[in-house]
């Protein structure tokens, strides 16, 4: 039987690290399915019935988000709101059965039922009064809300696939409003029609819907409706046990993309945050999608760890074509003093690219230390690196300049060459002119190997800069 699994957010805000680890979770259960089974669609439901709180603003947000993670859905997105008229009739029927019934309760009155079964320590908040009454008794001018009939006696039992069996007591469960007083539908009711009429087998979700699942397991049955699989996943905590919270590190998506992490770490990470095989920790979107079930989720919390991130954020940053890392990079860079990146930007970073990657956890980090690659003349020294060109270091660069000049190969080898015999000859050790050598070229004291700095530079931009320091003292 195929599998269909659906993404199911409310459009109030930019999507956060919990709902990204939830779409991620079932967008790969049903990759899975269509590669190694009998079918996997994966879709999108934007749950927008709040209209105070709903933006198209957050609905683009989504989009985005999903697609910037690479979690493509099947199909066009449903707007919950405008299946509104198929709520309405779904309960329709359930009236027309018997198996809900009009409330005519006023806001009054539930207001002190809800006071008073609080007071005796019970869950049912609503007494029943009119599960058995007649409409012709109701007063006069009071909209009713719709309710379901819910069975009293028994248990509700969930074989979740994740928590595994869990149950509850009809008799803790009231009669739920399926339409309210001004005819719109509930959250409850929505969400099972739609699943429903989706076609959804797997309902895979946070376990703080743990509880709405049993209110929606009596609704399948009140329809006669064959329930999805529910899978209910552990929250995401903080790397303290506590709920995770802005002082753990951002919870919206949108901050890490714009601080430099890859979506491929972010996907990594948050597939691990609950998931496991084996001890592998860098897993690809590919072999996650061949190992990937619901039976390896863990029902304990999982901790969420930015300094783990970051760590793998740095592996994929170091596997990244060099091309794309360049064109993000480009995207990104500032231009020190209002000028203009050089015209050779692209082809320095492009040469470079190997080694930078090395040092950077984050393409915000990759950016900084590129930086001086695609600068253009002059530059800023930073106050280390102006510390480091002192009287006897200018005097130093400009002999060296005049070597380093004269020199028919202009690379890697030959440069490291040059400047050794240039050392031997004055008597100094090499740190003495290397250091401000990188100060000259970089503006900085750190920086990848000088003498790959000065390959990728070239010949007219390493000595024009040299020039330039030279010529200010």
């Amino acid at each position: 039987m195929p599998v269909v699994t659906r993404f199911a957010p409310s459009p109030t805000g930019s999507l956060h690290v919990g709902g990204a680890r939830t779409a991620l979770y079932n967008w790969i259960f049903a990759k899975h399915h269509a590669r190694f089974g009998d079918g996997g669609w994966f879709l999108l439901r934007i749950e927008d019935t709040d209209r105070k709180r709903s933006t198209q603003e957050a609905i683009d947000a989504i989009y985005d988000g999903l697609a910037w993670l690479g979690l493509n859905w099947d199909g066009e997105p449903v707007s919950q709101f405008s299946r509104a008229s198929e709520h309405r009739a779904a309960v329709g029927r359930l009236l027309a059965e018997g198996r809900a019934y009009k409330c005519f309760c006023t806001p009054e009155e539930l207001a002190k039922m809800r006071e008073q079964a609080r007071r005796e320590g019970r869950s049912k908040l609503y007494d029943g009064r009119w599960r058995d009454r007649e409409p012709s008794e109701a007063p006069a001018g009071v909209e009713p809300a719709i309710r379901l009939k819910a069975a009293e006696d028994r248990e509700t039992v969930i074989n979740d696939l994740v928590q595994g069996e869990v149950r509850v007591g009809n008799d803790q469960m009231d009669d739920m409003v399926l339409l309210r007083s001004d005819g719109t539908p509930t959250y409850m009711l929505a969400v099972v029609v739609d699943d429903h009429d989706m076609g959804v087998t797997h309902v895979i979700r946070g376990d703080d819907h743990l509880t709405n699942a049993f209110r929606q397991m009596q609704l399948y049955r009140a329809f006669d409706w064959q329930p999805p699989n529910f899978a209910h996943i552990p929250l995401i905590h903080g790397s303290d046990g506590a709920k995770l919270s802005k002082r753990h590190g951002a919870l919206s998506l949108d901050v890490y993309r714009n601080d430099g992490f890859l979506p491929e770490a972010i996907r990594n990470y948050l597939l691990r945050l609950g998931w496991a095989h084996g001890d592998d920790e860098i897993i690809g979107t590919d072999q996650a999608i061949e190992w990937f079930d619901l039976d390896a989720v863990g029902r304990g919390a999982a901790r969420f760890d930015l300094a783990k991130l970051t760590s793998l954020n740095g592996h994929y940053i170091r596997e990244a074509d060099d091309m794309v890392l360049v064109q993000m990079i480009m995207k990104r860079l500032t231009q020190p003093n209002d000028g203009k990146l050089a015209e050779e930007a692209e082809s320095r970073l492009n040469k470079g690219m190997v080694s930078l990657k090395k040092r950077a956890k984050t393409i915000v980090e990759l950016t900084e230390i590129a930086e001086f690659y695609v600068t253009d003349r002059p530059l800023t020294l930073s106050k280390k690196a102006t510390k480091a060109i002192n009287q006897e270091a200018r005097g130093h660069l400009s002999q060296l300049k005049s070597a380093l000049a004269g020199l028919d190969d202009w690379h890697q080898q030959s440069l490291e060459e040059a400047t050794r015999t240039y050392v031997e000859q004055v008597g100094i050790k090499l740190g003495k002119i290397a250091q401000p050598l990188r100060a000259a070229v970089t503006g900085s004291t750190v920086s990848p190997g000088i003498f790959e700095v000065l390959d990728v530079l070239g010949r007219e931009e390493s000595l024009g800069r040299i020039n330039d320091v030279l010529g200010s003292g």
